[in-house]
């Protein structure tokens, strides 16, 4: 029987995100079977293919691999290290098109939510001049989608609320 997933601060929903998944293998770094592995990116010496969600909250997958689950590159000056240490190596990462990024605001890592389509990005019209800025024409945003070519990755920042998000294409 499955138990309860760790709780990540930067990643609230892994399970429906697509990041962890049900399955009944076992982790390469504690050998158990809890019922759910990690199905997202990650960067490490040796390739590692089933790891469980607490080997990544715990930092013992990191540890162990000196493996990375997420990019934070362009994490803001005033973002703490221990909050892109925190992303970077102890919170389940998101798989994307191209090189995926996590997304800060308020000083803070923000939460990453998912996949977003046109319906959900035109529900926070915020988000369509964030888009602009970063090189997509207006005109096609509407063709963005969950499961297409074209897609956005949102995120909300936890102190404000405010919604961000960036898009890549195949």
């Amino acid at each position: 029987m499955s138990q309860e997933l760790p709780h990540f601060r930067y990643h609230p929903d892994p399970l429906g995100t697509g990041s962890v998944v049900t399955s009944d293998e076992e982790c390469e770094r504690c050998g158990e079977a809890p019922g759910y592995v990690y199905r997202g990116p990650s960067y490490a010496v040796d390739e590692v293919e089933s790891l469980c969600p607490w080997c990544i909250a715990a930092g013992s997958a990191a540890e162990e691999f000196d493996a990375e689950f997420a990019t934070a590159d362009e994490a803001p000056d005033n973002v703490p290290a221990r909050v892109v240490e925190e992303i970077v190596r102890r919170t389940p990462g998101f798989a994307g098109w191209q090189q995926e990024r996590w997304l800060f605001h308020c000083g803070d890592g923000a939460e990453f939510l998912g996949r977003a389509g046109w319906d959900t990005v035109a529900s926070h019209p915020e988000l369509v001049p964030t888009l602009v800025a970063e090189g997509w024409r207006e005109d096609a945003l509407p063709r963005l989608s969950v499961d297409g070519d074209l897609v956005a990755y949102l995120f909300r920042c936890r102190h404000c609320g405010a919604h961000l998000a960036y898009a890549d294409a195949s």
